[in-house]
């Protein structure tokens, strides 16, 4: 999907279709990149079509809520989702098995930081459940990583607006 087309959906569906594709975005769906996606909605707000903090809210949001749903999959199911893909793919072993230690070493904000790197950001959800985080204390480390990484891409969007749009076309 290129940038005319997520135009396209938020000038016909305005603030619904920013939160929907966010939310897919957060829930690690296919073709909906946040390099895409938050950067439009910050370009969008700055041409007067819809305000600033309006759009952080509604990112934040559709972010937390794809994080939720991630979390509570990991919670309820993924210990038996892990097992069959490690049987699938045991040379995986490792890798899962220093992600989950990492967890249990910096916990929140081990969180928060992994929602501050690109791909980790949406697959860190999965393990905090799994691990039956505090999901208190995994919301709000959560929220707040969701909230700075939106924050620079909206932002960028919002003040590099002209420069952005020529970059995605």
């Amino acid at each position: 999907m290129d940038a005319e087309i997520f135009s396209q959906f938020f000038v016909q569906y305005g603030a619904v279709a920013i939160f929907v594709i966010v939310l897919l975005e957060y829930m690690n769906m296919p073709g909906f990149p946040a390099g895409i996606i938050m950067p439009l909605a910050g370009v969008w707000a700055a041409q007067g079509n819809i305000r600033f903090l309006f759009v952080m809210l509604i990112t934040v949001l559709a972010g937390v809520t794809g994080s939720i749903l991630l979390y509570a999959l990991g919670y309820m199911g993924g210990n038996l989702f892990l097992e069959r893909y490690l049987r699938k793919f045991p040379k995986q072993r490792k890798r899962v098995e220093d992600n989950f230690a990492m967890l249990k070493r910096w916990g929140c904000l081990g969180v928060f930081i992994s929602k501050l790197l690109p791909m980790v950001r949406t697959l860190i959800s999965i393990p905090a459940g799994v691990l039956k985080m505090n999901f208190w204390q995994y919301l709000v480390s959560s929220s707040l990583g969701v909230a700075v990484w939106n924050l620079a891409f909206v932002g960028a969007g919002y003040f590099l607006g002209d420069a952005v749009l020529a970059y995605l076309a």
